[in-house]
C-alpha cells in the first residue's frame, strides 16, 4: 500500500515523467545554477528492497521545495531535484554521481545510504561539491572533517548508545546484532560495541545478511542459538522485518532494537501486528502528529497531498530541504558553492521550529538528537 502510495505521488510531483535530464540551461551555466533555478541531485533507491527509503524522503523534500517555489523560490530561483535510481549500490550511485558531475548540478542532495553515499562523497570532494544531507550516520562519512559533507542527523554511534543505555538500564546484558554486510552494517556493529565497552560487555553473538536480500537463515541459527535477552538490528526494513517474523516463529520473545535507516512505517508494514514491542531510534522530530511547529508545517503540507501518508523518512526529507532553502537564502543572489557552504557554516544554533541545527566551520553535523519510539501492533508509533 505505501508503495503504491509513494509511485502516485512521485508521479503527481515529477508530472509523470522521468528522463532524469536537465535543463539545457542549468546544463550550459555548468554549476548547477541559472537566473531562474538551482538544480540538485539526488542518488537513490528508487526501486528494490530499499525503495521506500528513497520515495519517502524525496518526496518530503519535494513537500518544501513546492512551497517555497510556489512562492517564486529563493532569490528568484526555483530550487529543482533531478533524480537517479541507484537500487541502493554503491557502483550505480557512482556511475549516477559521476552523470551529475557531467551535467553540472550545483550540490548533490539527499543521497540515501552508506555504501552509496562512501561511492559518491570522494567524487563530490574532487570536484568540490556540497554532499548535502545525507541519509545515513555513519562515522566514515564524518571523520575525517569534509568541508563538502554536510550532515543534519545524528550518528550511528549516537543512535546505538541510546538503544545501549535503554537496553541495559533494565538490567539487559546479553546483547547481540543482526547487521547487514557492508560499510552500514558494520558502522552500527562498531557503534554498539562501542556503547558496551565501558560496560565491559560486548555483543553476546552477530548475523549478517547481504545488502538487498532477505536471506537471513544462518543470522538467525547464529545470533538464536546464542539466547540473547535483546537484538540490535542495523539492516534496512525488508531484511530486518524478515528476521522478526521468522524469529519469533521460533519462538524468540525478546526485543529487537533498530536504528532510524530501518525505515519505521516501511518496517511497521511489513510485520503487521508483529511489529508490537519493536523499538525504533529516531533522529529526526515526530512526524505523525503536531507536537512541534514543525511537525505540524510537515503535516500540513501533507494535507493536500492525496495518498501520500507521514513518516520518519519523510520528515527527513523535508528537514533536508527546509536546511538546504535556509542556506540557500542566506547565501545570497550571487550565488556560488563557496558561498553556500560558507552560509551552511554560519548557521549557529537555528531552530527550524523544535528542531535546532548547530554548524560551524570545523562542525559539519547539526544535529545530536535521538529519541527511541516504540511500534504497536495496529501500526502506529509512540514516542
Amino acid at each position: 500500500m505505501q508503495r503504491r502510495q509513494a509511485l502516485a505521488g512521485l508521479g503527481a510531483f515529477w508530472g509523470g515523467a522521468s528522463t532524469g535530464l536537465f535543463p539545457l540551461a542549468a546544463r550550459a551555466q555548468g554549476i548547477g545554477v541559472t537566473e531562474r533555478a538551482v538544480v540538485l541531485g539526488q542518488s537513490a533507491p528508487f526501486s528494490g528492497g530499499a525503495a521506500q527509503l528513497g520515495l519517502q524522503f524525496h518526496l518530503g523534500a519535494q513537500l518544501h521545495f513546492e512551497a517555497v517555489n510556489a512562492q517564486g523560490g529563493v532569490n528568484g530561483r526555483r530550487i529543482e531535484i533531478q533524480r537517479m535510481d541507484d537500487g541502493y549500490e554503491p557502483e550505480r550511485c557512482a556511475a549516477n554521481t559521476r552523470q551529475f558531475l557531467a551535467d553540472g548540478v550545483f550540490a548533490l542532495f539527499g543521497y540515501v545510504g552508506t555504501p552509496t553515499s562512501l561511492a559518491a562523497l570522494p567524487l563530490a570532494t574532487e570536484a568540490r561539491l556540497p554532499f548535502f544531507a545525507p541519509f545515513t550516520g555513519a562515522q566514515a562519512l564524518r571523520d575525517p572533517f569534509n568541508p563538502y559533507a554536510i550532515h543534519l542527523r545524528a550518528s550511528y554511534f549516537d543512535e546505538t548508545a541510546a538503544i545501549v543505555r535503554q537496553v541495559t538500564s533494565v538490567g539487559i546484558k546479553k546483547i547481540a546484532v543482526f547487521h547487514q554486510n557492508d560499510a552500514y552494517g558494520k558502522a552500527g556493529l562498531e557503534g554498539v560495541s562501542r556503547a558496551l565497552q565501558p560496560l565491559n560487555l560486548a555483543p553476546l553473538a552477530t548475523g549478517t545478511v547481504e545488502r538487498n536480500s532477505t536471506e537471513v537463515t544462518q543470522a538467525l541459527k547464529a545470533i538464536l542459538g546464542a539466547k540473547p535477552e535483546a537484538i540490535v538490528q542495523i539492516g534496512a526494513y525488508k531484511a530486518c522485518a524478515t528476521f522478526i517474523r521468522l524469529a519469533r516463529q521460533q519462538g524468540y520473545a525478546g526485543n529487537f532494537y533498530n536504528v532510524s535507516f530501518v525505515g519505521t512505517q516501511a518496517l511497521s508494514e511489513e510485520l503487521g501486528a508483529l511489529a508490537r514491542g519493536v523499538v525504533v531510534s529516531q533522529v529526526m522530530p515526530f512526524p505523525y502528529a503536531p507536537v512541534s511547529p514543525l511537525s505540524g508545517e510537515y503535516l500540513a503540507a501533507l494535507k493536500d497531498k492525496r495518498g501520500l501518508s507521514p513518516n520518519y523518512s519523510g520528515m527527513e526529507g523535508f528537514v533536508a530541504a527546509k536546511t538546504f532553502t535556509e542556506a540557500l537564502r542566506r547565501a545570497g543572489r550571487a550565488l556560488t558553492r563557496e558561498a553556500f557552504l560558507a552560509a551552511v557554516q554560519g548557521m549557529r544554533n537555528v531552530n527550524l521550529g523544535g528542531f535546532v541545527l548547530d554548524f560551524g566551520p570545523r562542525k559539519n553535523t547539526g544535529s545530536s538528537f535521538v529519541e527511541l519510539t516504540l511500534l504497536t501492533e495496529d501500526g502506529r508509533v509512540r514516542r
